[in-house]
């Protein structure tokens, strides 16, 4: 009997719902001490001097640490562009600068936390104040001072497409559109604020017990900050509470490492402890990128779109993490699911004294969807063609060229998922095309200061890695038994990060081998136990994992036939291969598989105190196959209200470098109140030719596209654009001339 397709019980449910899980904040372990660290606490200075007298001689202490005793002063996903302590006694030119109010400075390990919190008020630095850079804009000038002097430059990847004739698009056009639009930070608000344990192991290796999202590229971070090979370093996964992107980049895991290395060379063996609190965590993790979009379409009088020429700043605030990764998904994104003839886009990741920018949720996705999607609602008001309509006359079908060149994939379904999501939300379709019927009365409020509005927007999202970057996943599978199967194990790195991947791995590896998920036991998450799987990020788990069990039970049951017991076997599946964009033309194979979404959304506008309330989203999303259909939906609903959080309510502010909404009473996140009165989830099933068993990712896509939905449903009650956001009761107020 198959269990794909089936909604199972979570396979961690039970444990985290009595409380019997322990997530890193839990852990502990005999005789531990406990980290506190020192941030730079503004956002641009050169460190002259650190006094740790006064720490190191606090009782109760066990160490102080600075820059100088980092054996390798350096780490970055991406590019080894930060410190791990700044400050002076390190080889790397330049690391003695603070570039943000997160960057850390020195660490105190103590017997007691309030120990340690209190030796750290007395570490004296002297600093010399740098000029503070927070406009992209300005970043971006010759002028500019330097944020990273040894850089050049504060812009640190430029891509550029260029496909067709821009200017003959635009002289074919009857109507041409410009625009500028922008997007705003956001802050991850994981329920689980970053928190570890490290120690020596009893194979003497560097061990870290924290929250992540790739292990191994957690150890390879760690292995070359401390100068030691891979194998002396050993990262696991407890239970993590949200991720989001935001456990891409390193937090706590070098530190404390370190603290333990240089601990253990001092003859100390003892576990060291951190818990974050929400304002450390607030300050000391990236966010999502804000960027500028200036952007310019044109389109015939029927609506089919000529041209588009997209300018993309990105503030890619104090260092380089994943932006140039995110950077090449807003570039590629940034003109939607369409099939433009003629393109031209400049897209830049800039250096500012900002928090870091990162991944998060979408990966450059909802800020190339918003001024995509901006673009075509107003060509379709401007042309007085339904938005529905001019997206079909336009959108991406099997063959169809993107903007760098070359065709999408096979398994393109937008077309039927834009369609979808129409006739669910009232949309007709007539000979003349499709319309939207005459708004009927509202369950909301029927005063008349009370509009509502109704708003459209679709998306697409790459599945995995991008534009070359090396992409694989490794899975072990052992069968035990005699005669029969008596107990399956799954060997396996993915991070279950709370969105159910690990029931997932128990379903899909069950059906590959033919047996009962309760015949199904999984080893995951430690490098000492597990192959490099890659991250759980990019909307990738589900087909990269699907697609190694599969290999690996294939195998292994070969050996189990040929009475091999128990029989073993390790498979790593490779997906076909990408490619980078052409420096000059942007032409590239990006992505080798995509998940499409769309949705429509109803909204009601209070014009008198400019607050919106969301009463109904319908999402249709293109899953492939759905492995476990109620964790899908879960992930269709938790990414819709997070994108309501980032439409509406999110406003993460920085002024002169320094975060104004440091604490989850100024920076507001949905709650239960700020739900919409309702989500469907459309869960559309056209299978991906290459997905196991047909899956696609879908994590991320729900989130993509609902902010140019909101603002189009707002625009529809109040006949007002808004070309940023959030959409805070203030800046509704402004934008319909209530205040000034």
């Amino acid at each position: 009997m198959s269990v794909i397709g089936k909604s199972i019980r979570r396979v961690d449910a039970v444990g985290k719902v009595t409380g019997e899980t322990l997530y890193p904040g839990d852990i502990n372990r005999p005789n531990q001490a406990y980290m506190k660290i020192l941030f730079a606490g503004r956002p641009h200075a050169h460190v002259t001097k650190i006094d740790i007298t006064s720490a190191e001689a606090t009782p109760g202490v066990l160490a102080v640490f600075t820059a100088k005793d980092v054996p390798v002063n350096e780490y970055g996903l991406i590019m080894p562009d930060q410190p791990v302590l700044c400050g002076p006694g390190s080889s790397k030119p330049y690391t003695d600068r603070v570039r943000f109010i997160g960057d850390q400075v020195a660490l105190v390990i103590a017997d007691q936390e309030a120990i340690a919190a209190e030796a750290v008020k007395r570490i004296v630095v002297e600093y010399e104040d740098l000029p503070v850079i927070l406009d992209p804009l300005e970043a971006m000038r010759e002028s500019s001072s330097l944020i990273h002097p040894d850089s050049g430059s504060n812009v640190f990847c430029h891509y550029q497409i260029r496909k067709g004739d821009l200017e003959a698009g635009f002289g074919a056009a009857d109507v041409i559109i410009e625009g500028e639009y922008h997007t705003p930070s956001q802050e991850h608000a994981y329920l689980q604020p970053e928190a570890g344990i490290s120690y020596i192991d009893e194979e003497g290796r560097v061990t870290i017990e924290a929250a992540g999202q790739w292990t191994h590229e957690d150890q390879e971070q760690v292995a070359h900050a401390l100068g030691l090979p891979r194998d002396q370093i050993r990262v696991i996964y407890p239970a993590i509470g949200g991720a989001f992107g935001g456990r891409e980049d390193m937090s706590i895991q070098i530190v404390l490492a370190l603290a333990v290395y240089r601990l253990h060379q001092q003859g100390i063996d003892r576990p060291v402890k951190i818990i974050w609190s929400r304002e450390e965590s607030i300050l000391g993790h990236h966010k999502r990128h804000p960027f500028i979009l200036r952007t310019k379409w044109g389109a015939t009088k029927d609506g089919i779109l000529t041209a588009a020429e997209v300018d993309v700043i990105q503030d890619g605030g104090a260092y380089a993490y994943t932006s140039t990764k995110v950077l090449g998904n807003a570039t590629l994104m940034c003109t939607g699911p369409y099939e433009i003839p003629n393109v031209e886009v400049d897209a830049y990741s800039v250096y500012t004294n900002h928090i870091p920018g990162g991944a998060f949720r979408g990966f450059g996705g909802p800020q190339g969807a918003f001024v995509a999607e901006g673009q075509m609602n107003k060509l379709a008001e401007a042309l007085g063609i339904d938005p529905v309509e001019i997206r079909v006359r336009n959108l991406l079908r099997e063959g169809s060229l993107l903007s760098v060149g070359t065709p999408l994939p096979k398994g393109v379904s937008i077309d039927k998922v834009v369609e979808k999501t129409a006739e669910r939300a009232g949309w007709k379709h007539t000979a003349s095309g499709w319309s939207r019927p005459e708004p009927e009365a509202h369950a909301g409020s029927q005063e008349p200061y009370i509009r509502h509005g109704v708003g459209f927007a679709c998306g697409f999202k790459n599945v995995g890695f991008s534009f070359g970057a090396p992409e694989q996943c490794s899975a072990e599978i052992e069968i035990h038994g005699v005669s029969d199967i008596e107990e399956v194990v799954l060997h396996h790195a993915g991070a279950e990060v709370g969105q159910g991947a690990h029931t997932a791995m128990v379903q899909m590896t069950a059906e590959a081998v033919g047996v009962p998920i309760e015949k199904v036991r999984l080893i995951v998450s430690d490098t000492a136990q597990t192959a490099d799987s890659g991250s759980a990020s990019a909307s990738r788990l589900t087909f990269m994992t699907g697609n190694a069990i599969r290999g690996a039970a294939e195998e292994a049951l070969k050996k189990w036939k040929d009475e091999e017991r128990p029989a073993i076997a390790f498979y790593q599946y490779r997906p076909p291969a990408t490619s980078p964009f052409d420096p000059k033309t942007g032409k590239s194979e990006p992505n080798f598989a995509y998940g499409y979404v769309a949705q429509a959304v109803s909204v009601e506008v209070d014009t008198e105190t400019g607050a919106i309330r969301i009463l109904e989203v319908i999402s249709a999303n293109d899953v492939g196959q759905a492995i476990n259909p109620q964790l899908v939906e879960g992930q269709i609903e938790g990414a819709v209200v997070q994108a309501i959080g980032y439409a509406v309510l999110e406003d993460f502010q920085q002024e002169g470098g320094y975060v104004q909404t440091g604490q989850l009473s100024t920076y507001l996140i949905p709650t239960v109140l700020d739900i919409p009165d309702k989500v469907e989830s459309l869960i559309l099933e056209y299978p991906d030719p290459i997905g196991p068993w047909g899956a696609r990712g879908m994590a991320e896509m729900p989130y993509i596209p609902l902010a140019p939905a909101v603002i189009a449903a707002v625009h529809d009650a109040l006949g007002t654009w808004f070309d940023s956001f959030p959409l805070t009761p203030e800046r509704v107020l402004r934008g319909i001339g209530k205040i000034q």
